[in-house]
C-alpha cells in the first residue's frame, strides 16, 4: 500500500466522539500515526479540531489555523495572573483547556499538521452548545490538496464529506475511510465498502497503555 503517496484527513470532533467515548478506550495518537504511515503510506497526516482561546485574537485572514505557541503563553499568562481572582470552577476549566494546548502540542511533535479553529458557543433551545465548524475546512483542504495525492485516509463518519469522497474516487483517487461503525453514516460505510475500517477492530495496535 506504501507505493502510492497517501494523505490522512482527520476530523478531530468526529474521532473523538465518535470514537474514543464509544470505543470505551482512549486512541494513543503516536501510535496512530505510526499505524498510518506503516498501512497506508501516509506521509501527511492533517488534523482538524477546535480549541479554546479565551479572547486570544489571532489573525484570521492571515492564518490557517489558531497558532498554538503564542495562545499556550497567552492561557499560562492567564493563569498566573488571574488564579487568584478565577472561582475554583473557572480556574480548572482554564487550566483544563490549557492541558488541551499541550496535546495538540504534542500531536505536532509526533507529525500532524494541525488546523484548529476556536471553539464558538451557541444557543439550542436556550441550552449553550460548543462547536468549531471544521468540516468545510477539511473538505476544504481535501480539495486543495488533490493533486498531492493518490489516496486519501478519511478519520470521520460524518455524511457530510460523501460529495468530496464521492469526488475524489471520480478523480480516479483511492479512498479508505477509518471510524467507530455505530457512529458512522450508513451512507459512508456503503460508499466505502470494504476499504472502511472500524476503529474496534484496532484496539491492540491504537489503544493508549498509560505508562506506570
Amino acid at each position: 500500500m506504501k507505493n502510492k503517496k497517501a494523505y490522512a484527513f482527520i476530523d478531530a470532533s468526529n474521532l473523538f466522539y465518535g470514537g474514543e467515548k464509544s470505543l470505551g478506550w482512549k486512541i494513543d495518537y503516536k501510535k496512530l500515526r505510526s499505524y498510518l504511515v506503516e498501512k497506508y503510506g501516509v506521509t501527511k497526516a492533517l488534523y482538524f479540531g477546535g480549541v479554546e482561546t479565551h479572547s486570544f485574537t489571532h489573525d484570521y485572514l492571515a492564518d490557517d489555523t489558531v497558532p498554538l505557541q503564542p495562545l499556550e503563553r497567552y492561557l499560562r499568562e492567564r493563569v498566573r495572573r488571574d488564579a487568584a481572582n478565577l472561582s475554583e470552577a473557572k480556574l480548572i476549566l482554564l487550566e483544563r483547556h490549557l492541558k488541551r494546548v499541550h496535546f495538540y502540542q504534542r500531536l505536532e511533535s509526533f507529525g500532524y499538521e494541525l488546523y484548529l479553529k476556536p471553539v464558538k458557543i451557541f444557543w439550542d433551545d436556550d441550552v449553550p452548545r460548543k462547536k468549531a465548524n471544521v468540516d468545510v475546512d477539511m473538505a476544504y483542504f481535501m480539495m486543495r490538496e488533490l493533486r498531492h495525492f493518490q489516496r486519501a485516509v478519511v478519520l470521520s463518519g460524518d455524511g457530510d464529506f460523501l460529495p468530496v469522497l464521492r469526488y475524489l474516487r471520480e478523480q480516479g483517487k483511492e479512498v479508505f475511510v477509518l471510524s467507530r461503525a455505530p457512529r458512522t453514516a450508513k451512507e459512508i460505510k456503503k460508499f466505502a465498502g470494504g476499504e472502511f475500517r472500524d476503529f474496534v477492530r484496532l484496539r491492540t495496535e491504537l489503544e493508549f497503555m498509560p505508562k506506570h
